[in-house]
């Protein structure tokens, strides 16, 4: 069989299944957005997709896609927001190393990214929801997905929401793709269902010239005249390469994945010579603190020290929770402010006093007692001199009993995804070591590495990567550059 780490020869082809200007693997968000728009640019175009139809794990997502600057859900929910405010709030979560080009030009671009969407026949609601970080379970849209008005972003950016969901209720990912796949129907492009792309074709001038997959138990080679662009999902499923490269996901219970997340576009870039970015990194949700009110207990760590302000992005205390406290984190509450959450997680310990709690979970001696005291005196003056919570968050912890909630790797609710990938440049061409592209061969998605850079900025940040930079990948591939 094929290996997705082997290249082949253009001029040992034997004949061609079928070709076109551009060929594009996968068709989640970011292939359908790649292929819809390589066909408007004048290309024609054949999708591979390994399964029998559209979606991937776009379609098993939350289905919020992160949009800012200006947009007109932003204008009707009355939040100002500008493209000088958006890239200073992904530049700050970004860091270290972000990639200022690109999100100078995903900040510039954003309102009309939404207004592209719309004209693909995806609804946005002009209206906002006030609960934090997940996807409404009406039909509203707009959401605070990254922790924009938390410390200490709140004081770099003006915050503003920019969580967009489809104008459906609940989970939206599904709906959303939906709209895509039906935005994909309506022109005339050839979707090969049931292929699963293995490797790529190299022409002798170093060009990629197309694909070769299987369908059928039958081996199928497909040209490209223009470009190939590989949207075919990131490596969270695939444990041998989460081991090699982040291997603290490998610990999280729940993977943000579907089957096709292997890893597969990633290698078959790899073997063409495409180099590899943000690999050890991933997103991390530990939401233990669905709904919102329960950002008022405290985390601690082993140490029984807290780490993180608690009112921000799930998806900041879980990446801060996973790779920097090592997995060990448990949520204090006391009785008024304990309630079961999203997850109806019941207390792992439970005592009268702190001490009595830092005794129960061996937390070192007076560690717990001395965290209490300290974070009660500030809430009491109504700040929170270390992390910044905000004042209507901060709630002494004083009304027993008290109870620690597991958000540990072996018992908290984490999920995670994978963000790295192939380096691309801003119109999704694959580059090489030195930074060159790769002639004839795109990637976008979770093939390639996030464009924000380390960590991840909020729930949606994934499907407005995919879907702007498939668009650039499309666009670009189409011209035969």
């Amino acid at each position: 069989m094929t290996r997705t780490t082997e290249i082949r020869d253009a001029a040992a082809i034997g004949s061609w299944e079928a070709e076109a200007d551009v060929l594009v693997v996968g068709l989640g968000c970011a292939g359908a957005s790649a292929a819809i728009e390589a066909h408007d640019a004048g290309a024609d175009v054949i999708i591979l997709e390994r399964s029998g139809g559209g979606g991937g794990t776009s379609a098993n997502s939350g289905g919020l896609i992160y949009m800012g600057g200006g947009t007109p859900v932003q204008e009707a929910a009355g939040f100002e927001d500008t493209p000088e405010e958006l890239y200073r709030f992904l530049m700050a979560v970004s860091a270290p190393g972000p990639d200022e080009t690109k999100i100078r030009l995903y900040s510039e671009s954003s309102v009309e990214h939404f207004h592209w969407l719309e004209t693909q026949g995806v609804p946005f609601k002009r209206s906002f929801w006030p609960e934090p970080s997940m996807e409404s379970p009406t039909d509203d849209c707009l959401v605070f997905s990254g922790g924009e008005n938390c410390a200490p972003f709140s004081e770099i950016a003006r915050p503003a929401a920019r969580g967009h969901k489809p104008q459906t209720e609940g989970k939206a990912g599904p709906f959303f793709m939906q709209c895509m796949l039906r935005a994909v129907e309506r022109r005339p492009l050839r979707v090969e269902v049931d292929t699963r792309a293995q490797t790529l074709v190299r022409e002798a001038d170093g060009r990629i010239a197309g694909v070769v997959a299987r369908r059928a138990g039958e081996e199928l080679a497909f040209r490209a005249r223009r470009g190939v662009i590989l949207t075919a999902g990131g490596f969270a499923m695939n444990d041998g390469m989460v081991e090699r490269h982040v291997p603290q996901l490998a610990r999280v219970g729940t993977r943000s994945a579907t089957e096709g997340d292997d890893g597969c576009g990633i290698r078959m870039g790899q073997a063409a010579g495409g180099s590899l970015l943000r690999m050890e990194q991933a997103e991390v949700a530990l939401a233990t603190t669905i709904p919102s009110r329960l950002g008022r207990g405290i985390y601690v760590n082993a140490r029984g020290l807290r780490f993180i302000n608690e009112d921000t992005y799930y998806g900041h205390i879980g990446i801060e929770a996973l790779f920097r406290q090592g997995g060990r984190a448990w949520l204090l509450v006391d009785d008024a402010t304990f309630e079961r959450n999203f997850f109806d997680q019941k207390p792992l310990h439970v005592a009268e006093t702190i001490a009595g709690l830092e005794a129960e979970a061996g937390f070192p001696a007076g560690a717990l007692v001395n965290t209490v005291a300290q974070y009660n005196r500030g809430a009491e003056a109504g700040a929170d001199p270390i992390f910044g919570k905000r004042p209507e968050f901060l709630v002494p912890l004083v009304h027993p009993p008290y109870a620690l909630l597991d958000c540990t790797t072996e018992g908290g609710p984490y999920s995670g995804l994978t963000v790295g990938g192939l380096a691309t440049g801003t119109s999704g061409e694959v580059l090489d070591a030195e930074d060159d592209p790769v002639s004839g061969l795109y990637a976008a998605g979770r093939t390639a590495a996030l464009f924000c850079g380390r960590g991840y900025a909020g729930s949606g940040i994934s499907l407005a990567d995919g879907t702007f930079f498939g668009r650039r990948a499309g666009r670009h591939a189409a011209s035969g550059s």
